[in-house]
């Protein structure tokens, strides 16, 4: 297979832009039909391209040095879990429990639903320090802490956004505006796809709800729509009606689908329409996943010992399920995985609705941390675990919640480079605002992406008169996060 750098993928791009223009000049079409296409966008037309003998938009590409990862794992806690639960204990919030805050914490604080007056609410769950680096983490992340060394705990996160679809969004694509391109999808137009039977992007909803911010979050915005995410089921068929109905059999199936393209492709040459390109390109990927489908899908075949290190129990649609099923895609080529688990959203019942989660994700998420590691995957894929944004110290919901706050939370993020074992930054002893070693979005954005190997303010894609790009105008690599 052919393997394109950045720049060459770019400057084909471009060529094809000059060729439409030419026929949009050319052949009279009118100016309602131009806008159609301004606001139809590349994504289309790219599908054109690959459908017509054009380079593959999904070919594997160099970035623009040699990075430490090649794919990435992205286990988005929606739903905000409270850092002051999991990752970051404060004896002064113990302490001053039941109190006001100090009314200089609060100067200019904007609260979501709260009075941002309300009392400081105590951490409801002890910690301890585990292995060699002594990380400090709560006891409802018994196995995580058995991987401690293994992680870097982000403990200085900053958002601009306190609601929960902005949020998403944001942390997902740079920006609180719908229609930006996602990371995923950012991630495999750096980079390609290393597989040709399954979708370079794929996502998973495990929680008891989907998410706030919708398919926004793994959206490709105004790239080609072949870098958006696929949604998979996590027993069964991942995507619905993809095995022939009764009655059709293989070669049924074949003739039915040679047809069926002969067709496409002959209206194809006649409109130009690149919708219909899009088209052949899924009826293609359908095939082919027919095949390699159900073998990703068939997780009998692990063995018992992995099956109980995830928790997995195969055909049911678990977290579980899906972290294991992510490791399976990326050893099949798959560029990038995220996992949506929104459930932590606890303005009330946080006691018992972080006892009840952590329990559905602590253990998968740690076992996928340990089982990448053993199997040498872990040093070149990145593994993100975290959630919009953190929740106040202050009380909701009578004695039992926490609102929703944007001023310091925590990730924690393993392999592709980054340092295992190392806890960075701070927040005041509150747990209300980080005070060392912030690490804003767009910080934490661009760290990722130079892991992958991309320098962010050249990883760009031109829309609409101006390069965009996944940290806009801002975003700093924190090189103290990675070795």
């Amino acid at each position: 297979m052919t393997r394109l750098t950045h720049e060459q993928h770019a400057a084909e791009e471009f060529r094809r832009d000059l060729t439409r223009r030419w026929f949009f000049k050319q052949c009279g079409v009118g100016l309602g039909a131009i806008a159609l296409q301004s606001l139809l966008g590349e994504s289309t037309a790219l599908a054109a391209a690959s459908s017509t003998g054009a380079p593959d938009p999904l070919a594997p590409k160099k970035p623009h040095f040699n990075g430490k990862a090649k794919r990435v794992i992205y286990l988005f806690m929606a739903g905000a879990p409270s850092h002051l639960e999991l990752f970051d204990y404060k004896p002064q919030l113990a302490k001053f429990n039941g109190t006001l805050p100090p009314a200089e914490l609060l100067k200019g604080y904007r609260a979501a639903f709260i009075n941002p007056s309300a009392k400081l609410l105590g951490p409801k769950f002890k910690f301890a320090r585990h292995g060699r680096s002594g990380m400090e983490l709560s006891e409802l992340l018994p196995h995580l802490s058995g991987v401690a060394d293994d992680i870097t705990l982000i403990k200085s996160m900053q958002t601009d956004a306190f609601n929960h679809a902005p949020a998403q969004i944001f942390m997902n694509t740079g920006s609180q505006q719908f229609g930006r391109p996602s990371f995923g999808a950012w991630t495999t137009y750096g980079l390609g796809s290393e597989s040709r039977d399954l979708p370079s992007y794929v996502v998973f909803s495990t929680g008891s709800k989907g998410t706030s911010g919708g398919a926004s979050n793994w959206g490709c915005g105004f790239l080609p729509t072949v870098h958006s995410g696929t949604l998979f089921r996590t027993g069964g068929d991942p995507i619905l009606h993809l095995g022939n109905p009764r009655g059709v059999d293989d070669v049924l199936q074949k003739d039915s689908l040679e047809v069926i393209n002969r067709l496409n492709h002959q209206r194809l040459d006649v409109v130009g329409d690149p919708e219909i390109a899009a088209r052949i390109n899924a009826f293609e990927m359908a095939y082919r996943m027919q095949s390699s489908a159900p073998e990703l899908m068939d997780l009998s075949k692990e063995s018992k010992a992995t099956l109980d290190l995830y928790g997995a129990e195969p055909g049911k649609p678990t977290y579980a399920n899906a972290c294991l099923l992510a490791r399976r895609l990326i050893e099949r080529g798959t560029r990038f995985v995220q996992i949506f688990h929104e459930s932590w959203d606890h303005h009330g019942g946080l006691t018992g609705g972080l006892k009840s989660e952590c329990g559905k994700t602590d253990r998968a998420s740690a076992a996928l941390v340990a089982d990448l590691k053993q199997r040498g995957l872990l040093e070149d894929t990145i593994v993100i675990w975290g959630g919009e944004f953190g929740r106040t110290p202050m009380v909701q919901g009578g004695d039992d919640g926490r609102d929703h706050h944007p001023n310091g939370f925590s990730y924690w993020v393993a392999g592709g480079g980054f340092k295992p074992g190392l806890t960075w930054g701070e927040t005041d002893d509150f747990g209300f605002n980080a005070v060392k070693d912030k690490v804003h979005v767009h910080d934490l954005h661009a760290t990722l992406l130079h892991q992958l190997g991309f320098d962010h303010e050249r990883l760009t894609y031109r829309f609409q008169g101006r390069d965009f790009r996944l940290t806009d105008v801002f975003g700093e690599v924190v090189k103290g996060l990675i070795s």
